[in-house]
């Protein structure tokens, strides 16, 4: 491909838009609520707050990552589309004038906005109705890097990295991608595991507010192994499975493991042998391998507040390193890298180890925060980056419904993938009989995909949600 004529680029159009996009997500947002659950829940002193609010949501499902990138809504004709498009200076301004108490105001917007975005995409948690299934609730958090010493809060965290940190709670189904269901955003050296049980319980409530019916299984890594994240899972009547830290009473455990107790299971590199001898018709051929055991965890606890559980612990062979001509040493005795964790659930040792893998998922979820509107934390006050984090999941939320929406191809796609292809999509307006006609390319890839996700979008809504 190369350029087939001199060209002469003439920026002169006024009613070219770069966002077609945000007509069907804004439309979205509209009849999910999001305008009423503003004005009803926040009550941050600054004039049209609501406006403001639904401006900078539309922003990062743009692809702002920063104050000043909400300047890429005032283009073209987007003010002959939208209504309310203020200069990023006036976005700054409102994200400052923030409490901790106006933030929280947003976390219960994002929390009841989540419910009614599943009556509006019933497929947004597909699966969480069935009341034989099951949904996975997974706890992380991330240090998201600052630089300046004006950022309140910012401090060096558990990575040596100077920023604040941010928790999050997703949830998600074996048939749905994850949505986020609570977040928090801490000073910069914040223990992982602090307020993670009053996370956990905001969780599940969000959760089962937005219809999760399917039993939870709560998942963690070993940052989060404390008693009462794991007894705030056991209070709200779920399953978890956190992975432990291998201290004295772990480790001891796991040597009174007996050899042939080690089963091999499927895992990178894993190969299928068949056997017609055995009921299952063969076995894995793999480095990886599992087995469980009785444990009672935190037993430094009173008698009352210990954990009777599983402990199922994962071997991986180490690999041996090579010598100067390329060779491997033999081994006098077998090497393993031990990785457990404890869990509550019936599930076999096997279907435990996968579920308990999956826990991976949410490291997807940060990522795709960190490529879109966290990739930076823009304001020198923490309340303004507070609130910036909860109007990223309530953006996070709405591009998840909207690739449900759109169709198959799009349900479990990333927010890039959303962003890129229904949202960034370019139009002109046209005016007939005092209707606005969006233009939009011919042979587009997706465009029966964004068709798809309008239809939907501009249909009436359905009761909404209390």
């Amino acid at each position: 491909m190369r350029v087939s004529h001199r060209v002469q680029p003439v920026f002169d159009d006024p009613n070219l838009v770069g966002y077609a996009g945000l007509v069907p997500a804004l439309a979205l947002a509209e009849s999910a609520g999001l305008h009423e659950l503003l004005g009803e829940q926040l009550s941050v002193e600054s004039p049209n707050a609501v406006v403001k609010s639904v401006g900078v949501v539309a922003g990062m499902l743009a692809g702002a990552d920063s104050i000043d990138d909400l300047d890429r809504l005032r283009h073209g004709g987007m003010d002959k589309l939208f209504d309310g498009i203020r200069a990023p200076s006036t976005y700054g301004s409102f994200l400052r004038s923030f409490t901790h108490g106006h933030v929280k105001q947003l976390d219960a917007v994002s929390s009841r906005l989540l419910a009614r975005l599943t009556a509006r995409a019933p497929g947004l948690l597909g699966g969480g109705t069935d009341p034989e299934g099951i949904g996975f609730v997974d706890l992380d958090d991330t240090i998201r890097q600052v630089h300046g010493y004006a950022k309140q809060a910012a401090a060096y965290g558990y990575n040596k990295t100077y920023g604040l940190n941010a928790m999050l709670a997703v949830i998600s189904t074996p048939l749905a991608a994850p949505v986020i269901v609570a977040s928090s955003l801490r000073k910069g050296n914040t223990a992982s595991g602090k307020g993670s049980a009053a996370m956990l319980t905001r969780a599940v409530t969000t959760a089962r507010k937005a219809g999760v019916t399917a039993r939870l299984l709560g998942r963690a890594d070993s940052a989060f192994y404390r008693h009462d994240l794991v007894a705030a899972m056991v209070k709200a009547g779920m399953w978890f499975s956190v992975t432990v830290r291998l201290n004295k009473a772990v480790t001891g455990a796991i040597t009174r493991i007996p050899e042939e107790a080690w089963t091999p299971i499927q895992y990178p590199n894993a190969v299928w042998e068949n056997d017609p001898s055995l009921p299952e018709g063969g076995y894995w051929v793999s480095d990886a391998e599992v087995a469980e055991t009785c444990f009672v965890a935190f037993s430094s606890k009173k008698k009352a507040h210990r954990i009777r559980c599983r402990l199922v612990v994962r071997r991986v062979r180490r690999l041996q390193p090579k010598a100067s001509d390329g060779t491997v040493q033999g081994e006098l005795f077998a090497a393993y890298r031990h990785h457990g964790f404890i869990t509550n659930s019936t599930l076999s040792t096997v279907a435990a180890d996968q579920h308990h893998r999956g826990h991976a998922i949410i490291e997807q979820v940060i990522a795709e925060l960190k490529d879109g509107p966290l990739a930076h934390l823009p304001s020198g006050k923490y309340t303004a980056n507070a609130a910036w984090l909860a109007y990223a999941v309530t953006a996070f939320n709405l591009s998840r419904a909207l690739g449900v929406l759109a169709g198959k191809r799009h349900a479990r796609a990333r927010a890039a993938t959303i962003r890129d292809e229904l949202i960034q999509l370019p139009g002109r307006i046209a005016n007939h009989a005092r209707n606005q006609i969006v233009h939009l390319p011919t042979d587009w890839p997706w465009e029966h995909a964004w068709q798809q996700m309008f239809d939907h979008t501009t249909r009436p809504p359905p009761a909404l949600a209390a």
